[in-house]
């Protein structure tokens, strides 16, 4: 009894849930197309094939601000483009449709009632008939102001940021010359060039170098490399080239000056974040016997100088063993001694130039090198200072962006004789 009451009972209320499901179903389905083509979340638009419209949706009417009887029958949808659209409708869209049949995806902006702009994607197919004849257009519109909006916030970001940048850049190079001399000076009986290439025009460099003179008729020098770039880079730079022109005149003594130089960096930066560079310090002194300069050069760590003589040859001046400068408390400094003798040329350079790329795989094997270098300081040999920084100025300029590090170049040059150069 109670199982054929349940079944009495429960039947209608069973079958209500799918009956109601059904209905929604079956409501949806008499959503007309047309209804839904009036209200879909885009604009649609179909004309005649001379571009007077036919039919345009409520959703189109809404954005433009237009009643029905305003457009259909009466407007080309040519006249709804802003001058500029009208233009590239007539020269490329419409032709380019006419031969494709259909085009998709055009930024154009409409003219909205009111006078305002609409920004627009647009995309038009011709419909054809059973007999393949075109029969009218169908376009398709989708409002565009949000992406525009998007673009013109993302161009505004991208200005600022290129402004942003064209100010680092000055700050940069502004802060490079600070951390260079301005001009070298005139050493008696010496001709002296430096060029300092720029790797990169967005970051301050650690590479730095000077000339300078020191009491009774000597001269000092200097050429060094920080690791690093940036900010803190620049500061160490700075740091150093005033600890190295200090310490010069207290003691000239190249071991006593990167040594002095060595216990101030290794006790300002002996921390989480230690710094360091390579130096190479130099020592002129003039011989008025045999003519020309004695010097001395103390190394840090630094890549050898490049000797080309007066007789056509060439080689380093090899200080095997010096120690980075600031990394430990007592660095081993590594010194060299040479007679540079009327027409001989001393070439310092910072590991930016034989760390160069020569070839487009960045590797290790494509590095210009130290032999490569010393085939070129022979091919050049006899030179001059001016002649060497502009032949090493080209290679540079030859590698490209193959230079990834700052480049610094001090070349010192012991001249001839006025009869000998005439000669």
């Amino acid at each position: 009894m109670c199982e054929t009451n349940d079944e009495e009972g429960g039947g209608p209320e069973g079958d209500e849930g799918p009956v109601d499901e059904q209905a929604q179903f079956s409501a949806l389905l008499e959503d007309s197309a047309e209804d839904l083509y009036e209200h879909a979340p885009c604009g649609y638009l179909s004309t005649q094939l001379d571009g007077r419209i036919a039919k345009i949706n409520a959703t189109l009417l809404d954005w433009l601000g237009y009643q029905r009887e305003d457009l259909v029958g009466r407007k080309h949808f040519s006249d709804l483009l802003t001058v500029g659209g009208r233009l590239y409708h007539e020269t490329h869209f419409a032709p380019l449709l006419r031969m494709q049949g259909e085009i998709s995806g055009i930024a154009l902006e409409l003219k909205v009632a009111d006078g305002a702009r609409l920004p627009v994607l647009v995309t038009s197919t011709v419909k054809t008939g059973t007999d393949g004849q075109p029969l009218l257009i169908r376009t398709t519109v989708f409002d565009a102001r949000d992406r525009r909006a998007y673009e013109t916030e993302l161009l505004r970001a991208r200005r600022e940021a290129d402004r942003e940048r064209d100010r680092l850049q000055v700050l940069a190079t502004t802060l490079q010359k600070t951390l260079l001399p301005p001009a070298l000076v005139d050493v008696p009986g010496l001709d002296v060039a430096a060029h300092y290439h720029i790797a990169s025009v967005d970051q301050v460099g650690g590479d730095f170098y000077d000339v300078f003179p020191l009491a009774a008729g000597t001269w000092g020098l200097f050429l060094g490399d920080v690791c690093g770039k940036g900010a803190a880079a620049a500061a160490i730079t700075s740091l150093a080239r005033y600890t190295l022109r200090a310490a010069a005149v207290y003691d000239p003594d190249p071991v006593a000056v990167l040594g002095n130089l060595n216990t101030v960096l290794n006790h300002e930066y002996n921390g989480d974040d230690p710094r360091f560079c390579t130096v190479v310090y130099g020592l002129l002194t003039p011989d008025p016997d045999r003519g020309g300069f004695h010097i001395t050069l103390a190394s840090g760590g630094h890549p050898p100088a490049l000797l080309m003589r007066a007789d056509g040859t060439a080689d380093f001046l090899p200080t095997p063993g010096g120690q980075l400068i600031g990394v430990l408390p007592d660095a081993h400094i590594a010194t060299t001694h040479v007679h540079l003798v009327p027409g001989d040329t001393l070439l310092l350079h910072t590991d930016g130039l034989t760390e160069a790329h020569t070839g487009p795989t960045a590797g290790v094997e494509d590095r210009y090198g130290d032999d490569a270098l010393l085939d070129f300081g022979r091919a050049l040999a006899p030179t001059t200072a001016s002649s060497t920084i502009s032949s090493v100025r080209d290679l540079l300029d030859a590698f490209g962006t193959g230079v990834e590090d700052d480049t610094a170049l001090l070349a010192i040059h012991a001249p001839q004789p006025p009869s000998e150069e005439e000669q």
